[in-house]
């Protein structure tokens, strides 16, 4: 599910950029490959997990610019490089067994709100999220980060960027609190987080044509807890305030007329 909202992120604003077009051939890029992700939240140890990207553009207009950590979001706003919008995502389901410890399990959880970005024309872009778990963690969480940008039209895209990721105290306690009881099961200390910033991250993108059809994307995350997340005894005793991800696929692009 996971894996569909990323694609999804990608359609669902090249498309609406689309429609505005008036050239009628639609260019469609779909891509497959493999990622390594963390198990969960504040884990020592990675997955395997498929990796798919989807990006559409109208007639020879270049395919919109994302990063490869942006959540699924809609511009119902845009002026000048700036736009806003609803947004969606998805917070991976923690059990006790990936832990190791009975500390409780974190039922998947799908988070909505907004973002609002501002993008200077092939170069530089500031975008911010705001979500609130609407079952699972039930907290608020969001993100502010910047992204440089290098493109050659549609040749190649890379860009990196930094991030700040922010949560409140639910979203915190959920995933890097231990209660009382989990205290007496697990022989951890009991631990009550508070909300504020739980990361700081940087994050990388490419795509890469190697020609008409072909081509290769990828990406690079890391990201570092900090505050109490990096505090708490799940992240120091059994888990990592390093997280690591990457992913590498093969893309292939096809043109048709609606």
């Amino acid at each position: 599910m996971k894996i569909f909202l990323l694609a999804l992120a990608a359609v669902v604003p090249a498309w609406t950029a689309a429609s505005a077009q008036d050239a009628s051939d639609i260019r469609v890029r779909v891509g497959a490959g493999a990622q390594l992700e963390p198990d969960f939240l504040g884990s020592k140890s990675t997955d395997v997990a498929p990796l798919f990207h989807v990006n559409v553009a109208r007639g020879t207009h270049e395919f919109s610019f994302g990063a490869p950590d942006d959540s699924p979001a809609i511009a119902v706003f845009s002026s000048g490089g700036f736009s806003l919008g609803p947004a969606v995502n998805m917070q991976s389901r923690r059990s006790q067994s990936d832990v190791g410890a009975p500390v409780g399990s974190v039922p998947r959880t799908f988070d909505v709100g907004a973002f609002a970005q501002y993008l200077l024309p092939g170069s530089f872009r500031v975008r911010a999220e705001l979500l609130k778990g609407i079952n699972g963690h039930d907290g608020v969480l969001g993100s502010i980060g910047a992204d440089k940008v290098w493109r050659d039209g549609d040749r190649y895209v890379f860009s990196i960027g930094p991030r700040l990721l922010f949560a409140d105290s639910r979203f915190e306690r959920a995933y890097f609190g231990v209660t009382p009881a989990a205290s007496l099961a697990s022989g951890l200390p009991a631990y009550r987080p508070s909300g504020g910033v739980y990361a700081a991250a940087l994050a990388a993108g490419a795509n890469y044509a190697l020609n008409d059809r072909w081509g290769l994307f990828g990406f690079g995350r890391y990201e570092r807890l900090v505050g109490d997340a990096a505090k708490s005894p799940i992240v120091r005793e059994l888990g990592s305030r390093n997280q690591w991800s990457a992913g590498l696929g093969v893309n292939y692009t096809f043109t048709f007329r609606p």
